[in-house]
């Protein structure tokens, strides 16, 4: 039996890229330390990280750099893991009995990958028919934008957004798909800069191939 190297042994593990459930993976105590704790030890460490790089951590111009970037970790692109970020979603009664698709085309996101800590940047569109709740459009772009700031895959990231859409205007009838690049595919591995991936998920009547279609043909106007 073939023992194998520790590098052998590193690159099969770093290869592991198994999305596990719908919900983002969380420890149970994740919410135990303030954000200004949990700053303070990604600076440290941060700081080691550069300095292990070779890089002069005595210069002016990268000594504030593990401080920028603890802050962007956990108020800004990685924000969405707190619960407590999770925007207010009020939704009213349709009241004007509006009974056909309601779409809101190209909805920008952010986001990280999870495997490489590298930017995932795309366009969300969103569609669904009122089962008696409608939702504010903008309400719409905060939804996706919450579960984006996040480490994600896009499978997992749609996922999210379109369970809590269902949940939200308790429906099944709602459409999600998402077009992105991927940096971990455009300036690393491959370098593939040309391609994109896209994913759907959609239910209710969206079931049907031809409510997809009119979806799609909505979405395309919006190009």
């Amino acid at each position: 039996m073939s023992i194998l190297t520790d590098k052998e042994l590193f690159e099969i593990l770093g290869d592991q890229h198994h999305m596990t459930s719908a919900e983002t993976p969380m420890r149970p105590d994740a919410f135990l330390k303030s954000d200004v704790q949990k700053m303070t030890t990604i600076e440290k460490h941060f700081h080691a990280i550069m300095q292990e790089l070779g890089l002069d951590m005595t210069d002016d111009s990268l000594q504030g750099t593990p401080h920028r970037v603890a802050k962007m970790f956990v108020q800004e692109i990685f924000s969405g893991l707190n619960p407590k970020n999770k925007p207010k979603i009020s939704v009213f009664d349709n009241s004007y009995h509006y009974d056909k698709m309601l779409v809101e085309a190209n909805i920008n996101f952010n986001s990280t990958c999870e495997h490489h800590f590298l930017p995932i940047v795309g366009k969300a569109h969103i569609g669904y028919v009122s089962s008696g709740k409608v939702i504010g459009l903008s309400k719409l772009n905060r939804i996706v934008d919450y579960y984006s700031r996040r480490p994600q895959v896009q499978e997992r990231l749609i996922m999210q957004i379109f369970n809590d859409l269902k949940s939200v205007l308790e429906t099944d009838n709602v459409i999600v798909v998402m077009e992105a690049k991927h940096l971990c595919v455009s300036s690393r591995g491959i370098k593939d800069e040309s391609s994109y991936t896209s994913t759907i998920q959609y239910g209710g009547i969206f079931d049907e191939k031809e409510n997809r279609n009119d979806f799609f043909n909505m979405i395309k106007a919006e190009k």
